[in-house]
């Protein structure tokens, strides 16, 4: 069989200790008026601002306290163009480099942004370039930096939802792994557990190809040897730095492949509930695993089963591992990292129902290696509060 796939991947990336440094001369290179977005805790952005207006730029400080609702970007883009900045840089976790992308877009595009949303809009295509966007990341966990979809929360729809476009790319992507040593343990690990899932989803996807085979590969390996280490160690600068690029080759895998149920799943529960993203994929991930396993077992699917093996033994190391080493190497990970159950997280049974059809009409469920029907979709969420 001959050699085929396709790869997207425009966004310049500078990696290293130090990157951050480079950010001010990078932004007046695309502009003279900037828009920078932050989280909630608004790490580094007022040393960022400082350095931005010594180089003789205009900034303009936006601030996203938890993830991005639709009326908060809404709001930033009339804020973006009654100020007239031309370039936006998003500093902090997988929230404000998201709410950075969709603004940039939404800037330079018409109409209401619910338009131009997935599931609950009328996925309007984006046909203006955005605004030049430079993405920083704080965290090593959603590679967002790297991807060409911002995630947006409609509260009234109480999901998660995705604006898309190939155009969507930052332009450049700053990641600079000291800027991730400040992260807590709790939040060290559910954003590395985002991470992990990003690159096992794709592995075992329908979509895989050799370039992305190789992607997962390494980015498997770099956190199986050291997210553990990034929690117990939130200074040890080796494990930092394999935790930021591993980050970064789940965001180039995500962009250019599928998820899966996890993600399916992940969209709704971070919708209905209050729950970290990070903390939700942890305690699906097993759960998940679990039922694609057993699916693919009784359909005799050794091909895919195939690929839960090889995931194992990178994993854990062992070549004589099986599927099911895999799955219980992630339990024990996740315990570990000491995740709370999604019934700590108050997700109910009564809302079972519920996320599964939202779950089956998800984008990341077309990724999944196998259909699940109904039953194993109710038995992940069952498995998952329990876990």
């Amino acid at each position: 069989m001959g050699l085929s796939f396709e790869l997207t991947s425009p966004t310049r990336i500078i990696f290293g200790n130090g990157a951050f440094e480079n950010v001010p001369a990078l932004a007046a290179g695309l502009g003279n008026n900037v828009l920078l977005v932050t989280g909630g805790s608004q790490r580094f952005s007022q040393e960022l601002c400082i350095s931005l207006e010594e180089k003789g730029l205009r900034t303009q400080i936006f601030a996203i306290g938890s993830e991005p609702k639709t009326e908060n970007i809404s709001e930033a883009v009339r804020l973006c163009r009654k100020q007239e900045c031309n370039v936006i840089v998003g500093l902090g976790g997988g929230s404000a480099i998201d709410a950075a992308k969709a603004i940039a877009a939404m800037a330079t595009n018409p109409g209401e942004l619910t338009n131009y949303l997935e599931v609950i809009g009328q996925n309007k295509p984006i046909t203006e370039k955005p605004l030049p966007c430079i993405a920083i990341p704080t965290t090593a966990g959603t590679g967002s930096e790297v991807t060409k979809n911002a995630v947006i929360k409609s509260v009234g729809h109480s999901v998660k939802v995705s604006l898309r476009s190939e155009m969507m790319y930052p332009k450049i992507a700053v990641i600079d792994p000291q800027l991730s040593m400040q992260m807590s343990p709790e939040l060290t690990a559910f954003t590395g557990i985002d991470a992990l899932t990003h690159l096992l989803e794709t592995f075992v996807s329908a979509s895989l190809n050799p370039f992305l085979d190789m992607i997962c590969s390494d980015g498997l390996t770099r956190i199986s040897g050291f997210l553990e280490s990034a929690f117990l160690n939130g200074n040890d600068l080796e494990a930092r730095e394999n935790m930021a690029f591993a980050a970064m080759l789940g965001g180039i895998a995500l962009a250019n492949g599928k998820l899966g149920a996890v993600h399916g799943f992940a969209g709704p529960l971070g919708g209905m509930f209050p729950a970290p993203h990070g903390a939700v994929c942890a305690c699906l991930l097993p759960a998940v695993m679990k039922v694609n396993i057993e699916t693919l077992q009784n359909h005799g699917n050794t091909e895919k089963l195939e690929r839960f093996r090889r995931l194992a033994v990178i994993l854990t190391g062992n070549e004589n591992s099986t599927p099911e080493d895999g799955t219980n190497w992630i339990e024990n990970l996740v315990k570990k990292l000491q995740v709370p159950s999604l019934s700590a997280l108050n997700v109910t049974r009564e809302s079972f129902s519920i996320l599964a059809e939202k779950a089956k009409v998800a984008s990341s469920m077309k990724g999944n290696p196998v259909l699940l029907n109904d039953l194993q979709l109710l038995k992940i969420l069952d498995l998952s509060v329990h876990f």
